[in-house]
């Protein structure tokens, strides 16, 4: 059987995974107690989940509330050796607890393997639409990076498009500034999207939160610094004349695409730049250069 056979097998039997954690726990390690209960000392937070950042604030009125009713839904674990267990799903849950002083937590336990359990902290996280845009697209980046995962096969797991995962995968080639703005939510990634191709993302993206711009208007924004060359930017230093040879290159690439290219020669190496305006313009790009995304 292939490996996108038994990929696209695995991301239906995510679902059923996912509907499963609710229900009552049949089997529990010697370690546990027959109701499903497990001493917080022997659980341990998953280094792979996607999830980095939890409001303090959050945690602590969900830490007041567990402390007064219990934790209402199961944390998802693993077992590990020694007869301890590792988070699949409910990171959260488990540092609040922590916070409230419970001794013991309920679980259920899906003995899974790495791919599997990071695919599940994947699905429950964007399913509650707990991460932010940079955390989840870390997280596909590792899936493709460890596991071979083409973005379609991230598309069908998670039951989003493949332009989606695309789309998030994007938000990682943004300068550092921009995303620490993003993670922090100053910037929504329909405005980090808007600006990704501009010729200065960080200029925009402060523009764009000093402004208080709604993602419209960062995408007319975006599309005015494209039709002026960044010049708002400020002065630059002159570029110098192309040779008639580079020119003619230039003019052969750009036949070839579709789309404009430029060629820049520097003392060692160069850059070959190519613009494009929809993703359809991408997509083609990849397929000429063989390339799958």
């Amino acid at each position: 059987m292939s490996d996108d056979g038994s990929k696209r097998r695995l991301g239906r039997g995510l679902a059923a995974l996912i509907g499963e954690m609710d229900q009552p726990i049949e089997n529990v390690q010697s370690r546990a107690r027959a109701d499903g209960f497990v001493p917080i000392e022997l659980i341990s937070r998953n280094p792979n989940n996607p999830r980095r950042q939890f409001d303090a604030e959050d945690l602590k009125d969900l830490a007041q509330s567990i402390g007064r009713h219990g934790i209402v839904q199961p944390v998802v674990v693993r077992s590990r050796p020694q007869g301890r267990f590792e988070i699949i799903a409910g990171e959260r849950r488990w540092r609040a607890a922590q916070q409230a002083g419970l001794v013991e937590v309920p679980v259920i336990i899906r003995d899974v393997d790495d791919r599997t359990a990071l695919e599940l902290a994947i699905v429950e996280n964007v399913q509650r639409s707990d991460l932010n845009p940079l955390e989840e697209a870390m997280g596909y980046e590792q899936l493709i990076a460890d596991h071979g995962y083409t973005q379609n096969d991230l598309g069908d797991i998670i039951g989003k498009s493949r332009s989606h995962v695309a789309n998030s995968l994007r938000l990682l080639r943004l300068p550092e500034p921009v995303r620490e703005m993003l993670a922090g939510g100053e910037l929504s990634s329909g405005h980090a999207r808007a600006i990704a191709t501009t010729s200065d993302p960080t200029r925009l993206a402060r523009d764009i939160v000093s402004k208080g711009l709604s993602v419209r208007e960062a995408e007319r924004l975006a599309q005015k610094d494209a039709e002026d060359g960044g010049r708002s930017a400020g002065p630059r230093e002159p570029r110098p004349e192309k040779d008639a040879d580079t020119l003619a290159l230039e003019r052969s690439l750009s036949d070839v695409l579709g789309l404009k290219v430029e060629v820049s020669h520097k003392t060692r190496g160069g850059q070959l730049r190519i613009e494009y305006k929809t993703l359809d313009q991408l997509d083609e790009v990849c397929r000429l250069l063989g390339a799958h995304r």
